[in-house]
């Protein structure tokens, strides 16, 4: 495992790190001691960030990713978001008492003192526009409650906005090789504020696994089923706003440019790893084999010229008159 610093935290992370959305839940059935087997294995395989949210499986994702904190320690780096447990979701939550109020909870569930990254989570576009949330992070960080504070973001515009405010250390994006649109002039920007890049979604919520067949029939539960058209939340958290039959087709056509020794998972990771603005890339897994091949894509040899040319290619022409706008 190969590691790179999150931008002005100074933390050094795996190049690969661990998404907990899956085992907190929308991702189809999970089992609790299955994702403790995972989440040992990615620590036993080098992987030392976890990124988590309160409203994953409503605290289940925090309380596992907290259990590894408590037995692992400095050697594991945790990354929680707060914000999308308002209800309704709307600009004017994002305020001081609010947030306070979230981190005290996810302090609970990660068994923590102190949150060391802590993300805002895909707000409104309207709060990259209010100092006042931000002068709200910078206190919260003065009364010890997190170390470090961040945004995940929907738009690359709101990337932008953000890394305005002078406190933002970490930029959560979903980047992959159907979402290209934040290396074009985002990527630049926030290397030159130092601000670190958490690529998101990098497997096109498992398109680019390369493991679909266009036949598969996703559980109730499991947001591959009921949010391909942003009906519960934004559509392009969702195979990366890519329609599900044009992602499989163009996948059997990247399938043809994988190098020797790559499974396509690994590719799809390495094409990520290869812009060197992006600190890591957190992978989402349920299983100890989904992420020991995640893991295993940092140690894998760089990409040549012709095969990152090849993928952009493939992306105009297939992919980004459906996606580049959008997001």
């Amino acid at each position: 495992m190969k590691y790179r610093t999150i931008g002005k935290t100074g933390i050094k992370v795996s190049e690969i790190g661990f998404g907990a959305w899956a085992i907190g839940g929308t991702w189809g059935k999970v089992n609790d001691d299955e994702s403790r087997k995972a989440l040992n294995a990615a620590v036993n395989s080098g992987i030392n960030f976890f990124d988590t949210a309160d409203v994953y499986g409503d605290g289940r994702s925090e309380r596992l990713v907290g259990e590894l904190k408590k037995e692992y320690g400095d050697q594991v780096h945790i990354a929680t978001k707060a914000g999308r447990r308002l209800n309704p979701h709307t600009a004017v939550g994002y305020n001081y008492e609010n947030i306070k109020g979230f981190i005290e909870r996810s302090l609970k569930n990660l068994n923590l003192r102190e949150i060391e990254l802590l993300q805002l989570h895909c707000p409104p576009w309207e709060v990259y526009y209010n100092p006042e949330v931000f002068d709200s992070m910078d206190r919260l960080k003065e009364e010890g409650l997190i170390l470090n504070y961040g945004v995940s973001v929907e738009k690359v515009e709101e990337a932008i906005k953000a890394s305005e405010y002078p406190g933002v250390s970490s930029v959560q994006i979903i980047f992959n090789m159907f979402r290209q649109r934040p290396s074009d002039y985002f990527f630049n920007l926030a290397e030159k504020k130092n601000i670190g890049i958490i690529a998101r979604v990098p497997l096109a919520s498992g398109l680019l696994t390369g493991k679909f067949t266009g036949k598969e029939e996703f559980e109730e539960d499991d947001h591959r089923r009921f949010n391909r058209n942003g009906e519960a939340f934004d559509r392009g958290e969702t195979f990366a706003g890519v329609d599900f039959k044009t992602g499989i087709e163009t996948v059997n056509e990247l399938r043809k440019y994988i190098p020797n020794g790559f499974t396509m998972t690994e590719f799809a990771l390495k094409w990520i790893l290869m812009h060197r603005q992006v600190s890591t890339v957190i992978t989402g897994a349920k299983t100890i084999k989904q992420i020991l091949e995640n893991a295993h894509a940092s140690e894998m040899p760089d990409l040549n010229d012709n095969t990152m040319k090849i993928v952009n290619e493939m992306y105009e022409q297939k992919i980004k008159p459906l996606v580049h706008q959008y997001w």
